[in-house]
């Protein structure tokens, strides 16, 4: 079986549109997915990317209209602007650590409802409140939020480091492990699905 690293932060607007294009080809394809939620904008930081927030301005307009043109044309709402703003990344990025970790749910429905909660739902995908509740929709215990801090933050640091490493500098990212090839971007996913073809 081929093995996917997914690598993304659940504030990537590009993430999000990637819905569940990764997960349907994976199937296809008989290859097994493996989620490495982290901190983007530590990502930025270590491999000489800029945080949106500090990029100039034609970069934001351009990357709005991009964004734009995206949602459209794959049918998926999209707010450009949040209404919880740039929230801390980090509870939703351990609760998805360690549903991973403890089994017996939905992953890709977990991460796609997280995705989907801050971008096109305006919810605060910090809150615990939203979070237990995504997580039990996905068929995980809710209580997750509180007893999978450790390993969250033990395995999130672990995936900044690892990305690092292996290339990665943007999300989302994609590893197809076996052969060491790289995709960065939900654009990318075409190519993705090619490269598992011929394996």
């Amino acid at each position: 079986m081929q093995h996917l690293d997914y690598y993304f932060g659940t504030i990537s607007p590009y993430a999000y549109l990637a819905g569940d294009r990764l997960e349907r080809i994976a199937a296809d394809r008989g290859a097994e997915i493996t989620y490495k939620p982290l901190d983007i904008m530590q990502l930025f930081d270590r491999t000489g990317g800029v945080r949106p927030q500090v990029r100039h301005e034609s970069r934001m307009a351009y990357r709005a209209q991009e964004l734009a043109r995206w949602a459209e044309h794959l049918g998926m709402p999209l707010n450009l602007k949040p209404a919880a703003g740039m929230v801390n990344a980090v509870p939703s990025s351990y609760a998805i650590i360690a549903a991973q970790a403890a089994g017996g749910g939905n992953l890709p429905m977990l991460v796609q409802s997280i995705l989907r909660a801050h971008w096109a739902e305006d919810r605060d995908i910090s809150s615990d409140t939203v979070l237990r509740e995504l997580l039990q929709d996905a068929g995980f215990d809710p209580d997750l939020v509180e007893s999978g801090l450790f390993i969250g933050a033990e395995t999130c640091g672990r995936n900044l480091d690892e990305a690092v490493l292996a290339g990665v500098f943007g999300s989302p990212f994609y590893i197809l492990r076996e052969t060491d090839q790289r995709f960065w971007g939900q654009d990318r996913l075409e190519f993705l699905d090619r490269a598992l073809a011929n394996q």
